[in-house]
């Protein structure tokens, strides 16, 4: 396993999960949607990107294995979607959101250290 090449996927995908999550929800909290739809659209296009070159550094990392990209991706979704909804919306952690949050950093777990 590339540990650098795991670190830099790490990052861009909580970089390309924030930028989802404002991108989606951020018109809820801040109205930016009749204002700015054309600017919201277009940066679809960079977070796509981000992601893109997440996944590939994974794969990478992983000599090859497209699964851990996939399921790191999802738990790091889950995890920056439940920290910038408490921040932002200012929504509890739940005991179903905890346990589904326990349960993406299993799995993040796993995926690492699983030989």
């Amino acid at each position: 396993m590339n540990i650098t090449k795991l670190i830099i996927a790490t990052l861009l995908m909580i970089l390309g999960q924030i930028g989802s999550f404002l991108q989606l929800q951020g018109g809820i909290k801040f109205g930016w949607y009749e204002k700015y739809l054309w600017v919201i659209l277009l940066c679809s296009v960079p977070i796509s990107y981000i992601y893109i070159r997440a996944v590939n550094l994974y794969v990478d990392a992983f000599e090859g294995q497209i699964w851990p990209s996939r399921l790191i991706g999802f738990a790091l979704g889950i995890m920056v979607f439940t920290l910038l909804s408490t921040l932002l919306f200012k929504e509890d952690i739940t005991l179903k959101t905890g346990v589904c949050l326990g349960l993406s950093v299993s799995i993040v777990a796993i995926q690492l250290f699983w030989k």
